[in-house]
């Protein structure tokens, strides 16, 4: 029997981070084992931002290097370039037609890149959803490990694989979000503000490949404040983002020794920060350290890039010739 289908991408920009990790490349690792994977390095994606291009095979490099050292395995799963499989641009083309600017200009993170970057606001980020649709459908994917902040997007994917399926035939799968039965997962900031990510306030978010000492810094520098006056006291946002960032990493009796002292007004929050920080550094050394031994070898890691977007444009191929079919665009058969 055929293992069901998962897709996944992360943008080329920057270093991936704690939200990365937590938000989708542990459920790669898992999904492995028991599914068809295609996981991809977004490059396309990130042009939306307009970039420096002369470093994008550095960037893309790295996160490869780094998504294998979070534990992904290139003879399990496949690993590609977004750009290696111009089929997937054909495939944007076409689900173009069955986008409306309406609900593009609706989506929250087009809000959001319009408000943080108003003098680039160019076609690509306005139909970013439908790249991600397109990333997605030419592979026919039932599954998708995202984070939280993506579900609208996916969300939009399905309203994609919708109206081409009652317009021109049945073919695309309406894929669902996917986190092993848990509620998708949203690292946040911590500064206490919003989530961490590779383009916001770099001193709040913790890279993957973030030294000891800074991930240590980073930390300490957490918002906190002097802390409850008197036991049960309700808890302020930032003081729950530190509270899940820990429970990440640290054990369960750490986090519930740390709560019980909130609750009983006997919290010393230089002492919780330590613990994290010192717990942060356990979790993300081994990971970073395996990352710097594979970024070394380029040609495996090209040799890995070449090896999936093989397997990939098969693959995309085999949905292409599907849609034209059903479009009705093979003039020439």
């Amino acid at each position: 029997m055929s293992k069901q289908i998962v897709v996944s991408g992360i943008r080329s920009t920057g270093q991936l981070h704690l939200g990365n990790y937590f938000g989708a490349m542990r459920n790669y690792v898992r999904m492995q084992e028991e599914y068809n994977c295609y996981f991809f390095v977004a490059d396309w994606h990130a042009l939306t931002t307009h970039p420096d291009t002369r470093e994008l095979e550095h960037s893309v490099l790295n996160v490869l290097a780094e998504n294998i050292a979070a534990g992904l395995d290139p003879e399990k799963v496949t690993l590609y370039c977004q750009s290696e499989v111009p089929e997937i641009a054909e495939l944007y083309l076409l689900m173009n037609m069955l986008a409306y600017k309406g609900e593009l200009e609706k989506t929250t993170t087009f809000k959001d890149k319009v408000r943080a970057q108003p003098d680039n606001v160019n076609a690509g980020l306005l139909t970013y959803p439908v790249l991600m649709a397109a990333d997605i459908l030419i592979h026919r994917a039932l599954y998708v490990p995202v984070g939280k902040d993506q579900e609208q997007h996916l969300e939009m994917t399905r309203n994609f694989a919708q109206r081409f399926n009652h317009r021109y035939g049945e073919l695309f799968p309406e894929p669902q979000a996917f986190n092993f039965g848990a509620e998708l997962v949203k690292v946040p900031s911590l500064d206490g503000a919003g989530k961490m990510s590779k383009s916001e306030n770099q001193n709040a978010t913790l890279y993957l490949a973030d030294d000891d000492e800074l991930i240590r810094k980073k930390v300490m520098k957490a918002k906190t404040d002097a802390g409850p006056t008197e036991p049960n006291s309700e808890m302020p946002d930032y003081i729950q983002n530190i509270f899940q960032v820990m429970s990440l990493v640290s054990a369960p009796e750490v986090v519930e020794k740390f709560r019980g002292d909130f609750n009983g007004a006997r919290i010393r929050y230089g002492d919780m920060k330590k613990q994290l920080a010192e717990d942060m550094v356990a979790f993300i050394a081994p990971i970073r350290g395996r990352a710097v031994e594979i970024r070394k070898d380029t040609d495996y890691l090209k040799r890995v890039m070449a090896r999936g977007a093989e397997a990939a444009r098969e693959s995309a191929q085999r949905t292409l010739g599907e849609v034209r079919r059903l479009m009705g665009l093979n003039y020439l058969c």
